[in-house]
């Protein structure tokens, strides 16, 4: 194993709520989706009609820009709803669940001994490759393109996070197939990346067909942007592909069992659970269904739902639903109550990066933390705060404002190529300008997408 690669900027958010562990099996939902807009650059063609019966794993929709990327229900069921928005966009496509699940057969298959195409193929038909992303882009990978190098982070740093390591416990054997199965779609390796401290589940440390990696230090250690920077970076021309966890997983149980089994685990976390635990949920569950009568309740706190993690994670309402890649649900106060003078009491509840409050006396202390962010938009000024937070090689600032003007030579230089909005999600909850980072972020990655696609 490599020498640990030492992230030194950063920032971990101590924050109140941590998921213990504890699994438990949320009932099942009554109602699951799969929401178009997850697969960012999809326009959606539906292939069912409402009232239609479904098992897992039947055609709901494809990409009209890609008929081979299709999308797949995670139950079976009968197809209910299907929402749209501003310009008649489909936002969600519902399935009101049977009981139990029926399961299309994809047939089963040792990966190890297939061709290239074969895997790919079975992967596509089953509705599992969207979980495959590339870089450049950051978008549902190109199954006609053959990438350098495939990278799966083994552990998540970002704030609540869910354990990795308790997540594989006694799936190890369906997480090597996937391994197997997605070594044969590059001619390059499979990277998968630990923590040098804390990864201690054998199926990470001794997994095959990988080369493992160590990396140690705060948020964002855990991203897989950070780790493909400093192990292999994207130039222009390159492509890589990555994966999550728990998609490696599916992707091995299709190959084991023939079937697409959306089950996965996810931390429900945040200050406004009351037993932050695991659950074993299919993906697309409804949010409510899990947390249930977990949620603390007060008179004058609204609660914001997050899908995912607090810094890069997607609003919804607790009668939303779990969106595709996300491995945990979030519940923090929405913070929408003015503070008068706020900032210049001092106080010991509130965290910062500087040490604007006298908080910092205080070391372990968790905070509950909500999503005030104390003012508005002010004029965007060099502080050197993003370097801070932000492992990479590249002029954050200079990117960010070549993006604004629209300078497409000036964002290729800068290395637009290798980032997505999620490695400047503590860029953006440091900046004293509160810019919109990551929406930024994508405007540029969608500009050059079209520049040359």
């Amino acid at each position: 194993m490599s020498k640990a690669i030492k992230i030194k900027q950063g920032l971990d958010i101590p924050m109140q709520g941590e998921a213990e562990k504890i699994l438990n099996t949320s009932p099942r939902s009554a109602k699951y989706s799969v929401c178009p807009p997850d697969f960012h650059g999809l326009t959606p063609k539906m292939l069912v009609k409402e009232g239609e019966k479904v098992k897992a794993g039947t055609p709901l929709f494809f990409d009209k820009y890609n008929e081979k990327i299709i999308f797949t229900s995670p139950v079976s069921g009968t197809f209910s709803d299907l929402v749209r928005g501003e310009k008649r966009r489909i936002l969600r496509v519902t399935i009101d669940a049977d009981a139990t699940d029926e399961y299309v057969e994809f047939g089963e298959a040792d990966p190890l001994t297939l061709e290239r195409e074969e895997v790919a193929e079975k992967i596509l038909q089953s509705g599992l490759w969207p979980a495959i992303r590339q870089r450049p882009y950051a978008v549902v990978a190109n199954p006609a393109d053959k990438p350098k190098a495939i990278f799966i982070s083994a552990f998540d740093s970002a704030p609540l996070a869910a354990d990795l390591d308790f997540i594989l416990n006694g799936q190890e054997r369906e997480f090597q197939t996937g391994l197997n199965a997605l070594s044969k779609l590059t001619d390059g390796d499979v990277h998968l990346s630990v923590h040098a401290k804390t990864t201690l589940n054998k199926g990470f440390l001794n997994a095959k067909n990988v080369k493992i990696h160590q990396f140690e230090g705060p948020h964002p250690a855990g991203l897989v942007g950070i780790q493909i920077h400093h192990i292999d970076p994207v130039d222009k021309g390159d492509v890589v592909w990555y994966a999550g966890i728990q998609h490696v997983i599916m992707i091995g149980r299709l190959f084991e069992k023939g079937i697409y089994d959306a089950s996965e685990i996810i931390a429900l976390a945040g200050s406004e659970i009351l037993n932050p635990r695991y659950y074993r949920v299919i993906n697309g569950a409804k949010v409510l269904d899990i947390a249930q009568k977990n949620i603390r309740r007060e008179p004058d706190v609204r609660l914001r739902f997050i899908s995912g993690d607090v810094l890069t994670g997607c609003k919804v309402n607790e009668n939303g639903f779990l969106r595709f890649y996300d491995n945990q649900i979030t519940v923090i106060p929405e913070g929408d109550k003015p503070e008068v003078l706020g900032w210049m009491l001092p106080n010991f509840d509130k965290f910062s990066i500087s040490r604007s409050f006298p908080a910092f006396l205080m070391p372990g202390k968790k905070f509950r933390l909500n999503t005030n962010i104390r003012s508005g938009e002010r004029p965007f000024v060099i502080t050197g705060l993003y370097e801070k937070v932000l492992p990479m090689n590249i002029m954050p600032m200079q990117l960010l404002k070549s993006i604004m003007i629209n300078d497409i030579d000036m964002m290729e230089k800068l290395g637009i190529y290798e980032v997505a909005p999620e490695d400047f999600a503590l860029c953006e909850y440091v900046c004293p300008s509160k810019i919109e980072i990551q929406d930024t972020i994508r405007e540029g990655l969608d500009v050059i997408r079209k520049e040359f696609s």
